[in-house]
């Protein structure tokens, strides 16, 4: 295993094309030094974990400030976000979280996607509940240059009652028709990056390639969802308490694996301000 020290940012990597275990100690990190190296480091590599590093809730919201700008989960707001499947802990929960369980990118119903999250494990599950990701800047890179070509010129439409049939293939009218209100986005399937690079933008909200024939554009979905999480691109966190884990929304995927609904498995999320339009 490779270890790459960045002036003060120890890191060593956890895969080729994705993942860098972040070693500096608490104090370093919430000195706010280290921050613009690790922004750097979590877009070449995709996703930053801290292990065991044990922040506690204002800790996590004052490292989340020194990568970039806070996003509260609600307006005005500077929280932690609760994340578990305890109806008790968030009422809203349970319906809300049966689609993290398939791939996709956060913010696809909006022009600026969010950059990063920013998990912290308080309760981790009985069995199960890795989070898993994948890098959608390495998946895009290793496709021939004829494949980049033809998926440049295309754009998906996404939306957020295309993920219902994942969880629940024969939803009622009224279910369906509320889901539809909330409106689709249509989006590059292909972003290209103000730094250059390009992604891919896909996942479980994407239901049509705009202009292509139903079945030319389930087969593009699908094959590209399989392209970018084949193992070569993909990791997977298996949990420890006070583990953190950042992702770069921007160019990975992720989703929660399955795990016992009952065990009170408990997350708590910051995010960071997207700076950067799909488009």
């Amino acid at each position: 295993m490779s270890v790459d020290v960045l002036t003060r940012v120890v890191a060593e990597q956890i895969k080729p094309s994705i993942g860098s275990r972040v070693l500096n100690s608490k104090a370093e990190l919430l000195s706010g030094e280290l921050g613009p190296k690790l922004r750097a480091l979590l877009e070449e590599r995709g996703v930053l974990v801290f292990p065991k590093i044990n922040f506690t809730d204002e800790e996590q919201i004052a490292f989340t400030k020194t990568m970039g700008t806070f996003a509260p989960e609600h307006r005005g707001g500077e929280e932690i976000h609760k994340i578990t499947l305890d109806v008790k802990e968030n009422p809203q929960s349970a319906e809300y979280l049966k689609g993290s369980l398939y791939w996709h990118i956060d913010g696809t119903m909006n022009s600026v996607p969010i950059l990063a999250s920013l998990l912290s494990c308080k309760v981790p599950a009985t069995w199960g509940g890795n989070t898993g990701f994948c890098n959608t800047y390495a998946a895009y890179e290793a496709l021939s240059d004829e494949d980049k070509a033809k998926y440049e010129a295309m754009r998906v439409a996404h939306s957020v009652w295309a993920t219902v049939f994942y969880y629940e293939p024969e939803p009622s009218l009224a279910k369906l028709k509320g889901m539809q209100a909330i409106g689709e986005n249509e989006l590059p399937l292909v972003w290209k990056h103000a730094s250059g690079r390009k992604s891919l933008v896909i996942g479980c909200t994407a239901h049509r390639v705009v202009n292509v024939p139903a079945d030319e554009s389930a087969r593009v979905i699908v094959g590209l969802r399989e392209w970018a999480t084949q193992e070569e691109f993909s990791y997977s966190h298996e949990w420890s308490v006070g583990d953190l884990v950042i992702w770069d929304n921007t160019g990975t995927m992720h989703r929660a694996e399955a795990y016992d609904p009952k065990c009170n498995r408990m997350m708590h999320r910051t995010k960071l301000q997207g700076e950067e339009p799909f488009e």
